[in-house]
């Protein structure tokens, strides 16, 4: 077998006055329109055929992955299982997929896989936001071992010296996915491999045993049984764990035997264990319990794979990919499979027997395909993608593209509009430009003309599937509109293809904090930030984490960054334009209406963040300060108001100043008329009317 066993990885308001209490919320980030939250409905979704309606619960998953581990030697170290997280955050995000919000699901990849973030995930977050109806999963890929005869897991920091507190007890995770963390479907996957242990005592029946005994009253897959080891190899869709790689083929629909759309419990064991047995030659026996889950449980959904019943479950079949030129991107039904160079074939098993179409691109040629290509059962079909046409644009088109940008990298609104009729009259001459429809999505965006951006954009994408600088702006514009999952998704995507693509993680970062998820976006901005050093807004999105995670003093630190590095003259169009380097492009519309305006707010909301961070550490004189700034910058922002108002009721409760009190009501009054419907504006209007009673007193 060309393949090898991974070492040891087991998957798995102060009171003001009177005392009445002042609930204090800290101020949300700027720019969140769209924003959705873990108390959404159900999804409902109605098939094709107009009989069944899918109803997909609310949904919550922790995905685990670690390959590095800091303490432990190099021969301890793991191949794939940090690939293998990221590939099953995507298929379970994915619309074509497990369909969960993107904010519920957290991720703890590597030095973020902590014993600290895996015992808050498991034990604190999950217990409090799920309910009885919800769906649940946990996947974890690691070291698993035995010591002192209980089953552990091996954190990122696991230290085999001391284990008691540095590991995490598998029991504990029984005790939580058992009773702690509520839920109608409970879905466990555990990734065991259990070659190389990492301590002298660990035996791979004993884990796999303690695995298997967390599996009631939920779904439990977990990679072999017994004694086996578990296997990893570069065959495997350019790198995976074998049984992750077809439970995440299983989760994109492979596994839907019966037609129906719907891949459920019993359809992924079963797909998982025929193709990991098959491909390890019985070595390897994913195992799951039969029985102690529900056999309605959904974990994926995708309408357009509803064919009807299967006359007999199908034996499946390999694609094995080859090409003529490296970094050409394989798309096998519309669905990106990985990436093939030159010399070395992409090898994709377990595909259902049948028809499938395989499309190879490389941005600047012509694609080869989309075609159709027979898979039977049982056997290799080798597919040869030929790029050979390079695609040249019209010498005209050109011409036209380079008068727009010059007009572009002018900024305004009038010299956007005179970009775009270039742009436009280089698409007429070259349909098929897509540099050219990049950047008129750009300049659309810039024109707030949503619509229009969002499809010259995906245009683009269409044409060069690997532009990614495209696909980029495709999600900023996304951004723009609201959509902050589609959003995450592209942007995942490009992040996966190019981790150095500092943009999209500044991108990705704001993303994740308009959607609430701090921990994720302070990872994205962190990652944007090393890379790209200079931009100020990926500063600011780290600020605006760190704020929401109570560090106020990290927090401070990074948005002076941000007002440090955009202190520059407004009124220089080279420096305003923020756009040519996508800095401001997804900022959300608001209501400013030039770039001025863009900012303007985010000064504005960078003082506030430094207003509240004080605050948080009750430094109210340069909280004041701070607040004032931003009401310079922001005159009518509600935030801003409230808070100040907040600090001069506290200040007071200090100093018995009444003065102060007549600067928190002024503050209040400011709020209320800004929007009363708010509920700061609910909580101004209790302020208000226990300062007017104070006052009537001293009176």
């Amino acid at each position: 077998m060309n393949f090898k066993p991974r070492i040891a990885t087991a998957a798995i308001a102060l009171a003001l006055l009177s005392g009445a209490a002042m609930a204090q919320d800290t101020p949300q980030p700027a720019a969140q329109p769209g924003t959705q939250t873990g108390d959404s409905r159900d999804l409902k979704v109605q098939q094709k055929k107009g009989t069944t309606t899918v109803t997909i619960p609310r949904s919550y998953a922790v995905v685990i992955g670690i390959s590095a581990y800091k303490n432990l030697p190099e021969t301890a170290q793991l191949a794939y299982p940090n690939r293998d997280a990221e590939d099953v955050y995507a298929a379970l995000i994915s619309p074509e997929g497990g369909q969960f919000p993107a904010e519920n699901v957290h991720k703890l990849i590597n030095e973020r896989a902590t014993v600290a973030n895996i015992r808050h995930e498991i034990e604190e977050w999950l217990p409090q936001v799920t309910q009885d109806n919800d769906r649940v999963l946990i996947y974890y890929a690691g070291h698993g071992f035995v010591s002192g005869g209980k089953g552990w897991l091996a954190p990122y920091d696991v230290d085999i010296h001391n284990i008691p507190t540095t590991a995490y007890p598998m029991d504990s995770l029984g005790s939580y996915v058992g009773g702690k963390i509520k839920g109608k479907w409970k879905v466990l996957i555990t990734d065991s491999c259990h070659s190389g242990a990492i301590t002298p005592e660990t035996d791979r029946k004993q884990v796999n045993d303690t695995l298997l005994d967390l599996q009631k009253s939920l779904f439990s897959l977990t990679a072999s049984r017994d004694r086996e080891q578990s296997f990893e190899s570069d065959k495997w869709g350019g790198g995976h764990g074998i049984f992750t790689y077809y439970v995440v083929k299983g989760l994109e629909g492979e596994a839907d035997t019966n037609g129906d759309g719907i891949v459920d419990a019993d359809e992924l064991a079963e797909y998982v264990h025929t193709n990991v047995r098959l491909a390890t030659g019985g070595a390897q026996n994913p195992t799951s319990e039969r029985g102690s889950f529900d056999p309605n449980m959904v974990l994926a959904y995708n309408a357009s794979r509803i064919k009807g019943p299967a006359l007999l479950a199908p034996q499946y079949g390999n694609l094995i990919i080859e090409a003529n030129m490296d970094n050409t991107e394989v798309f096998v039904d519309g669905k990106s499979a990985g990436v093939v160079n030159k010399g070395t074939a992409l090898r994709l098993p377990g595909i259902s027997p049948g028809a499938h179409t395989v499309k190879g691109v490389h941005m600047g040629y012509e694609p080869d395909g989309p075609r159709e290509e027979q898979v039977y059962p049982g056997q290799d079909t080798t597919v040869s993608v030929r790029i050979l046409i390079a695609r040249r644009a019209n010498h005209a088109a050109v011409e036209e593209l380079d008068k727009g940008i010059e007009y572009y990298n002018n900024g305004g609104a009038e010299n956007y509009k005179k970009a775009a009729d270039h742009f436009q009259a280089a698409i007429k001459l070259d349909p098929k430009y897509s540099m050219a429809l990049l950047y008129l999505g750009r300049v659309q965006n810039a024109l707030f003309e949503d619509d229009k951006a969002l499809a010259s954009l995906k245009q683009a994408i269409e044409l060069d599937p690997d532009y990614e600088e495209a696909r980029a702006s495709y999600a900023a514009a996304l951004l723009d509109a609201g959509d902050l999952d589609e959003a995450v998704r592209q942007l995942n995507v490009v992040t996966r293809r190019e981790p150095e693509r500092g943009m999209a993680w500044y991108l990705l970062s704001q993303a994740y904090a308009r959607k609430a998820d701090y921990a994720d976006g302070k990872t994205a901005a962190e990652k944007a930030i090393a890379l790209t050093p200079k931009n100020a807004e990926a500063h600011f999105w780290l600020a605006e984490c760190l704020r929401q995670l109570k560090d106020p003093a990290a927090a401070m630190t990074e948005y002076q960054n941000y007002l440090a590095l955009s202190n520059f003259d407004t009124g220089k169009a080279g420096q305003l334009n923020y756009y040519l380097a996508g800095f401001l492009f997804g900022m959300g519309k608001k209501s400013r209406a030039t770039q001025s305006d863009i900012w303007k707010e985010l000064r504005g909301q960078a003082n506030l963040g430094l207003c509240d961070s004080e605050w948080m550490q009750k430094q109210f004189d340069p909280a004041i300060t701070y607040c004032q700034t931003a009401l310079n910058y922001m005159p009518n922002d509600l935030f801003a108001n409230y808070r100040l108002g907040v600090i001069y009721s506290e200040k007071f409760n200090q100093q018995q100043q009444l003065g102060l009190l007549a600067e928190a009501k002024l503050r209040f009054e400011a709020v209320i008329a800004a929007n009363p419907d708010t509920n700061e504006a609910d909580r101004s209007r209790k302020y208000v009317k226990n300062i007017d009673s104070v006052l009537a007193q001293v009176k």
